[in-house]
């Protein structure tokens, strides 16, 4: 695969070109412990942004499959929903550096990559330039209101997303490792804003919807922010046991049948393509590119280890079809005039793609889509 399809040249194992560096690096053997592990991980991860953030599991868990896969993750909701909370308290309990990037219409590109000073040299009289680094140079980074900056800041971001480096001037500065860009979003302000555009949105591995508290929940919440006292939050894992569960993450092998099925359900929102249903042709103007493959089969492994499982099963790629290919296909007119959301679109096409093997490779229709 080239730079048109993804950006990078394409890993040999398939992963995402994002983590091609990683996989060259010496393999983790899979076994009890290793699942131990990355449980032990989770469940020490899970306990310290209990003490703060209520409720909000399955937010929780996605962002956490998304860390554990070495992928960027977008929140989106509406004000007061803990986004920015639950993001700054994941990168107190991560022996991690962290900053907070406020996106405002005035931020310039080289307020978040940093830049050129000019520097003398007192001794000598000699001016040389030095960089200055942004705040880029973290390790986990919180894009607040990404969508609030013009797409010149914006695209900032997607060399450092992308290629774990920012270019400025004639010089290539490479980032830390690991490094997550968590940003977030509101969705229900336009004045302002600044849509992403689909390719830099492509970058992240998963858009999660962060939706209102049930009842017991928000009663929780009213309690235990009215009240006297801050919860301590404890750092648990540091940024190079960070990047050996990502080793463990991958080394979770993928029958041919579950990498069929995430390709079956990717290749359907392909409008006008073999294969592809009427509903997809009906509301669909542009549907997901291969980044939304590895992304499903990365998140797929996570999930089953933090299941318990040394194998991917057809229900992770199911569990995860939503937060992976929601910001990647894009509804048209007549789907907006009827109500239909990307949600709507990929809840039936999980539902109308058979999941069983043989029902898989027999139907009609998808036989058209392996055959393409």
């Amino acid at each position: 695969m080239n730079d048109e399809a993804t950006g990078a040249p394409e890993a040999s194992d398939g992963a995402d070109p994002d983590v091609v560096e990683a996989a060259t690096e010496p393999s983790v053997v899979l076994g009890d412990e290793s699942i131990e592990q990355l449980n032990s991980a989770y469940l020490k991860i899970r306990e310290q942004l209990g003490r703060v953030i209520v409720g909000q599991d399955a937010v929780i868990e996605q962002l956490l499959i998304a860390l554990f896969s070495r992928g960027h993750c977008m929140l989106e909701g509406v004000p007061g929903l803990a986004k920015t909370l639950m993001i700054s308290t994941l990168s107190r309990s991560l022996s991690m550096s962290f900053a907070r990037i406020q996106f405002t219409p005035d931020l310039m590109p080289s307020d978040i990559t940093g830049t050129d000073v000019l520097q003398e040299n007192r001794e000598t009289g000699e001016r040389t330039f030095r960089f200055i680094e942004g705040p880029l140079f973290h390790e986990v980074i919180l894009a607040d209101e990404i969508n609030r900056t013009p797409p010149k800041t914006q695209a900032a971001l997607l060399e450092a997303m992308q290629e774990r480096q920012v270019t400025v001037g004639r010089d290539r500065h490479e980032l830390s490792d690991p490094f997550f860009v968590l940003a977030t979003q509101n969705p229900i302000e336009q004045e302002g804003t600044y849509p992403l555009p689909e390719a830099q949105q492509d970058r992240f591995m998963f858009k999660v919807v962060v939706d209102y508290p049930n009842f017991q929940e928000e009663r929780q919440i009213a309690k235990q922010t009215t009240a006297g006292g801050e919860s301590e939050v404890d750092p648990v894992l540091s940024g190079q046991e960070i990047l050996e569960l990502q080793q463990i993450v991958r080394q979770v092998p993928v029958t041919d049948h579950v990498v069929d099925y995430a390709l079956a359900l990717v290749r359907q929102t392909r409008v006008d393509q073999p294969g592809c249903p009427e509903f997809i042709n009906n509301w669909l103007s542009w549907g997901a590119g291969p980044r939304a493959v590895q992304f499903l089969l990365l998140g797929g492994k996570s999930r089953a280890l933090l299941s318990g499982r040394t194998h991917v099963s057809t229900e992770d790629i199911q569990a995860l079809a939503a937060p992976v290919l929601r910001h990647r296909i894009v509804t048209n007119f007549a789907a907006e005039s009827e109500g239909v959301t990307p949600d709507t679109v990929i809840e039936r096409l999980v539902a109308e793609t058979p999941s069983k093997e043989g029902e898989l490779t027999s139907d009609p229709r998808l036989q058209k889509i392996f055959a393409a």
